[in-house]
């Protein structure tokens, strides 16, 4: 099943999507502690980074700094595509809007503040109808 690669079709299927609830990174140098079940892991020389669900994260008493909104681009964006993620990261960045983004197999998921979500998906939306 391959993926889009032409940045125009990419852009103009984005179809973003927001996710109930919110989301912390956690970084742990053990295992991920019993409750919790990560969205995302990364193994770094200084622990295991964990993007879980802020409740599970607090039931853990693991500690955070930053709490997310998760946006799925519905797209079906292969790895090998070039110039979604800067598109929107671009976009995203000119409205002051922080975003981190982890890719997938099928989609692309950023994680945005919290309390911008609502805004940084209106600014999505606005640039898939542009390229649309």
């Amino acid at each position: 099943m391959t993926g889009e690669t032409d940045l125009r079709r990419l852009l103009g299927g984005m179809r973003p999507e927001l996710n109930p609830g919110r989301y912390v990174f956690t970084t742990t140098e053990g295992g991920v502690p019993s409750g919790v079940t990560p969205l995302v892991t990364v193994t770094e020389p200084e622990g295991l980074t964990v993007v879980a669900p802020q409740a599970e994260a607090d039931a853990a008493g693991m500690a955070y700094d930053y709490v997310a909104g998760w946006i799925t681009l519905r797209v079906h964006s292969a790895l090998e595509a070039v110039g979604l993620t800067a598109a929107v990261a671009r976009a995203l960045a000119d409205a002051g809007l922080s975003c981190n983004i982890v890719a997938g197999f099928h989609h692309d998921h950023l994680f945005v503040p919290y309390e911008d979500a609502q805004r940084a998906l209106r600014i999505l939306r606005e640039l898939s109808e542009s390229a649309a």
